[in-house]
């Protein structure tokens, strides 16, 4: 035979109170003391991508089709077969509180990149003039971008990028691209594998299968998640193992 009602309440009651009590009287832990500070009031672009770079500086980008910025780059330079003088990367040194301006060719609107073991940051893909561009950054004192027209196989706009084991990168996906290919390629003519996953996760106008989430499991195989959909992708072998 159950409890009384009113024993039970009287029982919840008494929780309810002690829990109170607690609460009122429990000490507050005290705040980190942090604080924001203004470094610059401005870096001269408005940054849609940045990257940490092994040597403690952060280079940053932004499309270069919207308009001139307000930074302008040296020396009186200007984007070839254009009037704009302006940068649209800079490179953030953090110990000495400085921005120094970078020549980016083609448009990194949405573009991916990731670092590669040396701290190259290899940059792919972009929107028009960028789709199939390759670019690299190597920080030092006087270095700029490099980039490589049709470095890519495939148009590549929101897609993503992650370093494997062997010191490649993955290039996954992309705006109207259901595949996948590397980065550096063994061969110009390399082919660009199909991933059905991706026309699966693509629902009709959209587009909600745009920048994966890629990760590398310890096994070797990538856990790939678009939309709301995942899978364990073998790509040596252009095989999933599991859907969730």
């Amino acid at each position: 035979m159950g409890r009384p009602l009113a024993s039970n309440l009287s029982h919840h009651h008494f929780f309810f109170f002690f829990f109170v009590v607690f609460l009122l009287h429990a000490q507050q832990c005290p705040a980190a003391g942090g604080s924001w500070l203004v470094l610059l009031p401005s870096i001269g672009i408005s940054s849609m991508h940045m990257q940490l770079l092994p040597n403690n500086r952060v280079v940053m980008y932004d499309r270069t089709d919207f308009a001139v910025s307000n930074i302008s780059l040296p020396d009186g330079k200007c984007r070839p077969n254009t009037t704009d003088c302006s940068a649209h990367s800079v490179e953030y040194d953090i110990a000495s509180n400085t921005v120094r301006p970078l020549m980016v060719l083609s448009n990194v609107w949405c573009s991916s990149g990731t670092l590669m073991p040396d701290g190259t940051l290899v940059q792919t893909g972009g929107f028009d003039d960028g789709y199939c561009v390759v670019r690299t950054y190597k920080s030092c004192d006087s270095c700029d971008w490099q980039e490589i027209s049709n470095g890519l196989n495939q148009q590549r706009w929101y897609a993503t990028n992650h370093i494997l084991p062997d010191g490649k990168q993955i290039i996954i996906g992309g705006r109207r691209a259901f595949s996948y290919e590397f980065y550096p390629k063994m061969l110009a003519n390399e082919n660009t594998p199909s991933l059905p996953f991706l026309v699966e996760t693509n629902d009709p106008n959209a587009e909600n299968n745009l920048y994966p989430f890629v990760f590398l499991y310890p096994d070797g195989n990538l856990f790939i998640f678009a939309n709301n959909r995942a899978i364990l992708f073998d790509y040596s072998r252009n095989q999933h193992y599991r859907k969730k």
